[in-house]
């Protein structure tokens, strides 16, 4: 089942115009003309196709990584409410974590609260891309998880009444 990454990311809302996701990594060039990248993968855990966090690197075309983390999900509280609501705790095998299975229709990271995550990857930015950020165009858009009320006729209707 697929992972949904473009969603993911456009959720997270990172606001780097000059971005793509390739398959379930999202690529980004903070500042324009610099040759360095920004690059975001699932971070897998040791069980086969479970997520425990986000990868962030910092690539250069020519020497490679220069740098990368790990911004677990559990150390951003991206799944606590989720996790307190099914009772997972902290040692289960779902705490913290979610995997390519899920219901149709549903996110596989259904639940997610991306404020953590988002905050510790600005400050990531802040140090390799100065300023990147700041003068970055938002590009977070209504999610899936959005739901918006339909908005009421301007004037009553001309049809039948009772």
């Amino acid at each position: 089942m697929p992972l949904y990454a473009r969603e993911f990311f456009t959720e997270l809302g990172i606001p780097f115009a000059n971005s793509t996701v390739v398959g379930n990594t999202y690529y980004a060039t903070p500042i324009p003309g610099d040759p360095r990248r920004l690059r975001i993968e699932f971070s897998p855990t040791i069980r086969a196709f479970t997520y425990g966090g986000l990868r962030v690197q910092v690539i250069h075309p020519h020497t490679g990584e220069v740098d990368s983390t790990v911004l677990t999900f559990s150390d951003h509280e991206t799944f606590l409410l989720r996790d307190r609501i099914e009772s997972e705790r902290p040692g289960y095998s779902q705490h913290g974590t979610f995997d390519k299975y899920h219901r149709a229709g549903e996110m596989p990271w259904q639940g997610a609260e991306f404020d953590g995550l988002r905050r510790a990857i600005e400050q990531y930015s802040q140090v390799w891309f100065p300023g990147a950020w700041a003068t970055a165009t938002p590009s977070r858009s209504p999610g899936r998880t959005v739901h918006q009320a339909p908005t009421p006729p301007a004037s009553p209707s001309a049809g039948r009444t009772r």
